[in-house]
């Protein structure tokens, strides 16, 4: 069980735990366009719709997770929620998801399964969780073009490595930066996350920012405090 303020999450039925990077996407993802809808893609415990629950007034917060053990404590921790009439999960992939969309959204976000194919563990299930297999971001992509509303917003944390190659792709649906963030672990490190949202509203001079999490073991710093504040017990 992890516990957050306003909410608690049980993960023992998942592959990919509570980390840092569902932390920070679900507290850096912007909500300036009010979204009345939201879409979590591959939403493993529930924990970004979660957050965004508690940050947004959206009065419809899908989620979706193509791993049944994933999906059933998913759709637990929802109903667990203070939340629970606003946040529904669907267990099915992307693919069959947009097949027949009934809905547009007016954020999307996602914290997609990013280990490329030559990473192999003895766990399938993590491997599926992790891997991009699982998830090819050309899908993710051309996903959230079809499913985003005319002014909405598209996040994801994927690692820096790829930002390149995601913001190109991107713009080949026709959807285009707004706000990149990228995520170092200490002043020293190298960068090792991209925080980045999409709209469809091609902007020219866009905000690019860096945040540095701890300056030392569990020091961490006063920009990582205050975006994680309202979640984490002990910021």
């Amino acid at each position: 069980m992890f516990q957050f303020k306003q909410f608690s999450i049980t993960q023992d039925r998942c592959a990919m735990k509570v980390g840092t990077d569902g932390v920070l996407l679900g507290s850096w993802t912007p909500i300036e366009n009010n979204p009345f809808s939201i879409l979590d893609i591959g939403t493993g415990t529930g924990i970004i719709a979660l957050m965004l629950a508690q940050r947004s007034h959206a009065e419809q917060i899908d989620a979706l997770e193509i791993d049944e053990d994933a999906y059933e404590q998913a759709t637990d921790n929802f109903e667990n929620s203070p939340w629970n009439d606003r946040l529904f999960c669907f267990h099915a992939g992307l693919d069959e998801f947009v097949e027949e969309p009934e809905d547009e959204y007016d954020l999307i976000v996602s914290n997609p399964p990013f280990y490329s194919a030559d990473y192999k563990s003895s766990n399938d299930q993590r491997d599926l969780a992790r891997f991009q297999d699982a998830m090819p971001f050309e899908d993710l992509i051309e996903a959230a073009a079809l499913l985003l509303s005319e002014n909405g917003i598209f996040t994801v944390i994927i690692p820096f490595k790829e930002e390149e190659n995601f913001l190109a792709i991107a713009n080949e649906s026709e959807l285009y930066p707004l706000k990149i963030t990228r995520v170092k672990g200490t002043p020293t490190t190298e960068i090792k996350r991209s925080l980045l949202a999409f709209s469809r509203t091609e902007i020219n001079n866009f905000p690019i920012d860096e945040l540095i999490i701890e300056t030392a073991r569990h020091q961490y710093t006063p920009e990582y405090i205050e975006l994680t504040k309202d979640f984490y017990l002990k910021m």
